[in-house]
């Protein structure tokens, strides 16, 4: 391998490591803080794709189609989170699996109803329908760079919100005694609609970002959701820094691992998983590993 396409490769990997980590950021927080295991979440990563490609045939633009897709994903979020998740925040796992997979097949149902079964593209924006040379025979498009821009600053400012914020404060300690909080007269339900809603978000507009780079097809967030939740347990459940380093982590060796051995790109993640977990049992950023 030449140097300019192990470059090529790296950079690859990292921008897909970035657009994963959107993915499993909501994901993360979702499951960290609400404890509702989530299997619809690639459907919102398919929902954000279609709605900018068939938003962008009718304005003409992807960047105007992804402005006007973020709400509507939003809205998407909080009446799933009212009509159905927030019945599960005292289920268990099983219940949670049960009627998120449901979403899943409701999902896909209305996916072919509006937009069928064909594959679609998604032209870029002509202010970044452009290269950049990695060395003298790779090029990168800037469309690539724009995403990993896009994520890295998405991901700080969530961070900075969840950390920081007197919002992050109430979804953190809501997680941690909802009862306690509402006593104090606040609306733990409003404020885990938001945070629900805000993952959807986040899950559309990876596919959204990711539908200039890939096709647009029918079931194409379920790839996306396994990776995603081989990140959020890389990374450690509820970890928003962990999720990030587990998304680089993960998006090298797909990317590496379908370049050196396509046949076994798969196993290589979970092989790296593996090897994670038996390091640090709790992920990367996980709670400190207590006991055997």
């Amino acid at each position: 391998m030449s140097l300019s396409l192990f470059v090529l490769q790296v950079v690859n990997g990292l921008e897909y490591g970035l657009l994963l980590f959107l993915v499993a950021s909501g994901l993360t927080l979702v499951f960290g803080v609400l404890g509702v295991l989530n299997f619809a979440h690639g459907s919102f990563y398919m929902l954000g794709a279609y709605l900018a490609w068939w938003l962008s045939e009718r304005t003409g633009s992807l960047l105007v189609a992804i402005l006007v897709a973020i709400p509507a994903m939003v809205v998407i979020g909080l009446a799933v989170e009212r009509l159905a998740i927030a019945r599960l925040y005292a289920r268990d796992h099983l219940s949670q699996v049960l009627l998120t997979y449901g979403l899943v097949l409701l999902f896909n149902e209305l996916q072919r109803a509006l937009w069928g079964n064909d594959v679609h593209g998604v032209s870029t924006p002509r202010a970044l329908a452009w290269t950049m040379h990695l060395g003298e025979t790779q090029t990168w498009p800037a469309w690539r760079a724009f995403t990993a821009l896009a994520c890295v600053g998405i991901g700080v400012a969530m961070r900075q919100i969840v950390l920081k914020t007197r919002f992050g404060m109430r979804v953190r300690a809501g997680a941690s005694n909802a009862e306690m909080v509402e006593a104090l007269g606040i609306d733990v339900r409003r404020l885990f609609a938001i945070l629900f809603s805000a993952g959807t978000a986040l899950a559309g507009l990876a596919g959204m970002l990711a539908a200039p780079l890939t096709t647009v097809y029918p079931g194409m967030g379920e790839s996306v959701l396994i990776l995603s939740f081989v990140v959020v347990v890389i990374g450690g459940i509820g970890s928003i820094k962990g999720a990030f380093f587990g998304a680089l982590l993960v998006g090298l060796a797909d990317t590496f691992g379908k370049v050196l051995l396509p046949g076994f790109a798969s196993a290589i993640v979970y092989a790296v998983m593996a090897a994670v977990l038996l390091w640090r049992p709790r992920g990367l950023l996980g709670p400190a590993f207590e006991g055997r």
